[in-house]
This record gives structure tokens, sequence and C-alpha cells, in this order.
């Protein structure tokens, strides 16, 4: 009888095992289902270039809300009422009148008469879009693919939990006409693509003539971004870009400048690179942080090693190209580099004065940098000419702190080639020239003197590394291969390629 009991409490225990294996499948296969089904919406929910046109997206208008409630039905008609005339302009100019008394009654009618367009309506996008709302912008076009998630809701500038799964561009307008519905939203349902850029970023309907008064680029897709930034710059069209948020947590390291002096950013310098290699490297103002990694701060998480197990990782994101690891963004930061982002558009198109602090320390270092070129081309001139002093009198190297700029940060991304310190870095050059370097123009006391030194001829080491070459190698009798492994020639000879192509845009 004991023996019958236990048989049967094994059979229980074993089908309930059974049940419960059976039971966690079902429901882990119906939630990859429903995974895949959402993740097929929103790729099938993105234009497609159309037929007519290769390569050229199809523009796509945001249609009414799909579940509209009373409050939204309110403030549609609102809306519908304040953009056809039938508001009163003195409640506008109430509602303004602290931007009206700092900026003025000129640069308010400026404001208010701006079309500022908006790419990347996440948590950068977002708050720059509803402070251009809120300070008097009355059109405003937001371009992006993207819908509203649970995840974005930390970051996002107006976004509810009724918003999940809205596109949005339709959640920014949503949100904002009960704010300021005397504000025209034109709405682009679309990921940036260079090959519609000139439909994407042409007049306001009905005001075609018109252009964007200013462009704010809050992309976080490196083609996407250089593609727009591109096209602006060759167009015209004034523009700002945010760099990375992400990992940032110091507020007070958040810095406008030039893109061409940015530092310290990842994406800033991936996208420096990019565009220089398109003959673009300055003209466009970004908003950066020069925050540094550390030990206990947030970096981009590692995709797990059982997904790379299952195959393409690319098969993860939500189109190609795009991340697929987690980027950990402190939900402050966003709206940090947004209401910069707006400020520096205000600004701009009011006429208000603005004089950014420059990041004086980094412009010192490639000062620097720039005189350690010149003493080491000297000393080689020397040497090659058999010691003579006289001919290094006058010499002029043909780098700028530009280029060093280029070299340090974009070429050698900031660290030495050959232990990648980051820190005391110097630039030399790598191969022992065969024969002079010395160039003459002239005669007599209208002699010019240059060396032939090029971007490509140069490598970046710490100084004491620089010390140790110059003495071993470009002074003394050791070979490269004395002194460093194939692993480091290969990449200084990977670098020098990349200064080699953009020497051409110089």
């Amino acid at each position: 009888m004991a023996s019958l009991t236990s048989s049967s409490k094994v059979q229980l225990a074993a089908t309930a095992i059974v049940s419960a294996t059976l039971a966690a499948g079902a429901v882990l296969s119906y939630q990859r289902l429903q995974q895949g089904d959402r993740v097929s919406r929103l790729k099938q929910s993105i234009p497609q270039p159309s037929d007519g046109e290769p390569g050229l997206q199809s523009v796509t208008r945001v249609g009414p809300l799909p579940k509209p409630d009373k409050e939204d039905e309110h403030n549609q008609a609102l809306a519908h009422r304040a953009q056809n005339g039938d508001f009163d302009d003195e409640l506008i100019l109430e509602q303004l009148a602290r931007n009206r008394v700092f900026l003025g009654d000129d640069g308010l009618r400026k404001l208010r008469s701006s079309f500022v367009v908006v790419v990347g309506c996440g948590g950068v996008g977002s708050h720059a879009c509803a402070a251009l709302a809120r300070s008097g912008v009355s059109r405003i076009r937001l371009i992006d693919f993207d819908q509203v998630t649970l995840s974005s809701l930390n970051r996002h500038a107006v976004a509810t939990l009724a918003d999940v799964g809205l596109p949005k561009v339709q959640c920014l307008q949503r949100r904002l006409v009960a704010v300021t519905p005397w504000v025209r939203f034109d709405l682009r349902l679309q990921k940036f693509d260079g090959s519609a850029a000139g439909v994407l970023l042409d007049g306001w309907e009905g005001d075609e003539a018109q252009r964007p008064d200013y462009v704010i680029d809050a992309i976080d897709n490196i083609d996407s971004k250089v593609e727009l930034l591109k096209y602006c710059h060759d167009q015209g069209l004034p523009v700002i870009s945010a760099m990375g948020a992400g990992t940032k947590s110091d507020p007070t390291r958040v810095m406008v400048g030039d893109i061409g002096a940015s530092f310290e950013d990842g994406l800033s310098r991936a996208t420096r690179r990019r565009l220089k290699l398109l003959g673009v490297s300055s003209g466009i103002p970004v908003v950066y942080s020069t925050e540094k990694m550390g030990e206990g701060k947030a970096a981009l998480l590692p995709l797990a090693e059982e997904e790379f197990q299952k195959g393409s990782v690319g098969d993860l994101g939500v189109l190609p190209d795009f991340r697929v690891r987690i980027l950990p963004v402190l939900g402050t930061m966003p709206a940090v580099f947004g209401y910069t982002v707006a400020n520096h558009v205000i600004l701009k198109i009011t006429g208000y004065p603005m004089e950014y602090q420059p990041a004086k320390a980094r412009d010192k270092m490639y000062e620097a940098i720039l005189a350690y070129v010149q003493a080491s081309e000297e000393k080689i001139v020397r040497m090659i000419e058999g010691g003579r002093t006289d001919v290094c009198i006058g010499l002029k190297v043909p780098i700028t702190p530009a280029d060093i700029a280029f070299l340090v940060e974009e070429a050698f991304r900031g660290r030495s080639a050959i232990t990648g310190i980051p820190t005391k870095l110097m630039l030399i050059r790598w191969k022992k020239p065969q024969e002079t370097t010395l160039v003459r123009i002239g005669e007599g006391d209208a002699e010019q003197k240059s060396s032939n030194l090029r971007l490509r001829d140069l490598v970046c080491l710490t100084k004491e590394e620089a010390v140790r070459h110059q003495k071993e190698y470009l002074h003394g009798a050791k070979s490269l291969e004395d002194l460093y492994s194939r692993e480091v020639i290969e990449l200084v000879e990977s670098r020098q390629k990349e200064a080699e192509a953009y020497e051409k845009y110089r």
C-alpha cells in the first residue's frame, strides 16, 4: 500500500513538472510571437522607397489620433480655431509675456514668424520642441519614424502612459496643442534619409518659398545624422546638432561649440570624422558633453552572448544599422541637451547677443603639440643637413591647430597608438626620412623654408614614447620592427590612411 501511495505521488509530481514546463514554454513562445509581431508592425509603419523614384522615401503625413478622448477633442477643436485666427492675440502675448520682455517686441515677432524643423523626437528632440513651442515658435515640423515606448518615458518631455505605442511626432502634437494651440505642427512619420532630404526640409506648405529658419538634429543614428548635417551645410541651412547624452551625468560639462572643436564625446568624434571625409570640417554648432568616462560610471551595455549564438545580431534591430545594445540614459540629461539646443535656436533666430566660452584648455593642448612638431622637424632637418643650425631659421611646418585636433581626436581617437594612453599626447614623424625634408622657395631675404611634412607622416604617442621614438629610431639605429609589434605598426598605418583621406579636403 505504501509503495502504491509513493508511486502515485511520484506520478503526480512528474505530471506537475511536465505541465509547468509546457506552460512555461507556451508563455515564452507567445511572448516571442508578440515581440516579433510588434517589431514587424513597427517596420511596416516606416515608409519604403517609392517605385517611381528609387531611393526617395514618400512623405508620410500622420492622421488623426486613433482613439481621441474628450480632452483630445477639446484641445484639437481649440487648436483648429486658434490656427484659423479665432483666438485673441492678447492672450497669446500674455502667455509669452516673459519672453517678450526678455527678447523685446522685435525679437518675439521674429520668433513667432519662424519655422523650425526638429529631426528626432526622442528625449533630446522632445524637450527642444516643447521649449520652442512654449517660447513662441509658430511653425514646427517634426520628423521621426519611431513610437513612444515604456522605456522612453524616463526622458521624453511630454509623453504619458496613454501615449505608449503612438508615433512620437503625434505624441508631441497631442500634448503641446493643449499648451500652445496656435502653434502649427507638420508631422512626418519617417526616418530621415539623405535621398529624401530635399522633401523633408523644404518650405512650409502654402509658403514653399520660406526655408526653415533653423534645423535641429536630435538623431542618434550616425548615418542619418551625417546625411542631415552634410545636406544642411551644403544648402546653407542653419543647423545645430545634439551629440551623445547617453552615459552622461554631469550637466555642468554640457557645452556648445563648433563641431571641429568638440571633444570627450564619442558620437561627436565619430560624426566629425565622417563629416571631414565628406569635406565638412567646421561651421556646425553642436551641443556636447566634456564629461570623461570613469570607474563606476555607466557605459554602453554589451549584448548578451546568447544573442550572438542565435545568429545575426542585426536582425534584433528595428531597422538595419540601428544599434541593438542598450545605451544607459539618465533621464535628466536629454532634457539638458534639448533645452540647450532650443536656447541656441531661440537666441539665433531673435538675434539676441550670445558668446559661448571656448574650450581654452584643449586649444592650448593643440598649440603645445604643434610646437612639439615644429621642434622635432627642426631636429630632423639639422640631422639631415649635417648639423647645420642656420637651415632651421625661419622653418615652417604646413600643419595647423585644426590639423592637430583632427589627428589627435579623430585619426588616433585621442590615444597613443602604442599603449592607448590618453594623456600627455604628442605628434611626431612615424618613419625616418630617406632624403631631405627641407623645401626652399626663393632666394636671399625672400627665401621661404618649410618642411615637407604631411598629416599622414605623423603618429600620436605620449610625450615619453615620442622622446624614445625620436632618440632610438629617428636619430638612432633601431628599426620600427625593433621597437614595435606588428599589431602596432598595422594600427598606425591604418590611422595614417584616414589622415591621407582627410588631406584632400584641407
